[in-house]
């Protein structure tokens, strides 16, 4: 009887395993699952404060986050971003669902929402920190954002040549918390820096009635 327990045990205890080890493993297959419905795109235009709002809105987007990228130190802040002493861009981080939008949707936001011209930085923004930019993550972005770059330099809707550049993404820093969502804290605020900065004149002198705006043809069928 006591060899018959002992068995019995042996077995019972095996039997546990395999069955933990089946949960463990669809619980990887699950996460996995779930790390593929998001992907990060990581774009410059600016002020992040005003980039945030174009793609919060945008169906498929599951979050923005303000930060700081393409430089040469660790750890920056504001502070020494905004002094132009570490080579970094104010960004925004956009964190989506591919399969609810695409990212040559979030490019046509991207460049919608700032001026590709402007090489010195955005709007009444100057420095390098204010300078555009694409940072790609993989082949697919890098392609994508260069062929959107392309269709923008050979249509007729700028003369002038496009100033914004396209990068490998970097390591990127979130802001301080006070950046976050900055436009919904702050929406008083917000509104008067963005109007007096003179973003949305610029940007309707630029794209016309596709200012601000995302979905639809990177360049209206008029222009080319």
């Amino acid at each position: 009887m006591k060899r018959i327990s002992k068995n019995f045990h042996s077995v019972w205890f095996v039997m546990l395993l395999i069955m933990a080890g089946g949960i463990f493993t669809e619980n990887m297959q699950v996460s996995a699952e779930m790390n593929q419905t998001s992907a990060i795109a990581v774009f410059a235009g600016g002020c992040f404060w005003c980039m945030e709002p174009p793609f919060d809105k945008l169906e498929g987007v599951i979050s923005t986050t303000s930060g700081y990228t393409g430089g040469h130190t660790e750890n920056p802040t504001y502070k020494k971003v905004s002094s132009n002493a570490t080579g970094h861009y104010e960004a925004l981080q956009v964190t989506y669902d591919p399969s609810k939008v695409d990212y040559t949707t979030l490019l046509n936001v991207f460049w919608h929402n700032i001026d590709p011209l402007d090489a010195n930085g955005q709007f009444c923004d100057k420095g390098k920190s204010y300078r555009t930019a694409i940072f790609y993550s993989n082949d697919e972005q890098m392609k994508l954002a260069l062929a959107s770059k392309k269709e923008l330099a050979e249509s007729n809707l700028f003369t002038e040549g496009i100033a914004t550049v396209i990068e490998e993404a970097k390591t990127f820093y979130p802001a301080e918390d006070y950046h976050q969502n900055y436009y919904q804290k702050n929406p008083l605020k917000y509104k008067y820096y963005r109007f007096s900065c003179g973003r949305d004149k610029r940007l309707e002198a630029l794209w016309g009635n596709s200012a601000g705006k995302g979905g639809g043809a990177l360049v209206p069928e008029m222009v080319k």
